[in-house]
């Protein structure tokens, strides 16, 4: 027969409630008392019955990912979501993934449909849902809880989650490139409606100005976060009439584009042209030569933004907003620049 709480409060030798407070993660339980319920709970084999667990507690034991449908495919979504999986995992939660078209005129009340459907206790949110005012304020207007990946911290509404200093860590890749003696830099911005184009822009410029570097706007082009927004962006650079001889794509899926697009035209990488992205995701080090990219630690954004979430669920003065590091992954996309273009 399938062990029933009453049998772990037995062995235990304490309450049912007390089982019930320590597999619901509640505070307040002494370290001892865990020790002794979770022993208890292993050796009978015993697990939660979320049906139970939602109808005693008032809660679904649910939090749902909202994101870009577009963005599906992107390693950057799956490393959140397998972080997102890990905290929900060791915490008893169950996760829903929600992809939504952002571009739908309707998308807010789309987001609404789905918390009136399933009743997740909160939601995790990334760019764009995490940077729509609209959206935010909605959510705050029927208490509902939820935590940012990387939203805008001007808007106020990122008060749970994770971010990381994009624009810094721009800057400081721009610094990379002019010390390899790069003075033609191109960006290729990622999409307007994320917050991540911004910074990472900002970054860029700040970068170049640090270096003496004059913006020039026709190095800059308008793009996106996928693998063909990187390729229509190279052909638009390498068309000019002085190409650039490094280009910094918003992202890593846009960098293979770049490198596929030099390879095309028979560019050598990194002899003729430097390539460098943002993200660090496991593409960068599988492509040939591996991407010099900014470490984004994807994974545990999506992580420390679940437990931030579960702990706020949990007790509403507590769950923060968690500033995560970068790194500055250096491998064999970027080299020094051609000799004639030093001289130019």
């Amino acid at each position: 027969m399938r062990a029933r709480i009453e049998d772990v409060a037995q062995a235990a030798g304490v309450s049912m409630t007390t089982v019930s407070r320590v597999f619901n993660r509640e505070p307040n339980v002494r370290e001892k008392t865990r020790l002794k319920v979770e022993a208890a709970a292993q050796a009978l084999n015993y697990r939660p019955n979320p049906s139970a667990r939602s109808l005693a507690g008032n809660r679904s034991y649910l939090i749902s990912l909202v994101y870009d449908d577009p963005a599906a495919a992107s390693s950057y979504i799956m490393e959140i979501i397998v972080g997102m999986l890990a905290a929900c995992e060791r915490q008893g939660y169950s996760a829903m993934l929600r992809p939504l078209e952002y571009s739908n005129a309707d998308h807010v009340r789309a987001v609404e449909e789905s918390i009136e459907q399933y009743r997740p206790d909160g939601l995790i949110l990334v760019p764009p849902f995490a940077d729509d005012v609209k959206l935010l304020n909605r959510l705050d207007a029927l208490g509902v809880r939820y935590a940012s990946i990387s939203a805008k911290a001007k808007l106020g509404h990122a008060r749970i989650g994770t971010i990381l200093d994009e624009r810094k860590a721009a800057a400081e890749m721009i610094a990379h490139a002019v010390e390899l003696g790069h003075r033609r830099i191109a960006h290729i911005a990622g999409p307007p409606m994320h917050g991540g184009r911004a910074w990472r822009l900002a970054g860029y410029r700040d970068g170049l100005r640090r270096a003496g570097i004059p913006y020039d706007a026709k190095l800059v082009v308008d793009g996106g976060f996928t693998f063909d927004d990187g390729v229509a962006g190279t052909r638009q650079l390498l068309d000019l009439r002085h190409p650039p001889t490094a280009i910094f794509a918003a992202n890593d899926d846009s960098a293979c584009g770049v490198m596929h697009e030099a390879f095309e035209r028979g560019l050598r990488i990194p002899q003729d042209l430097s390539v460098f992205g943002f993200d660090d995701t496991p593409a960068s080090r599988q492509i040939w030569p591996s991407l010099t990219t900014v470490r984004q630690p994807c994974r545990e954004m999506g992580r420390i933004a679940a437990e931030q979430l579960l702990a706020a669920i949990r007790d509403p003065q507590v769950g923060s907003l968690v500033r995560v590091p970068y790194e500055l992954m250096i491998r064999q996309s970027g080299g020094p620049a051609p000799v004639a273009a030093k001289r130019r």
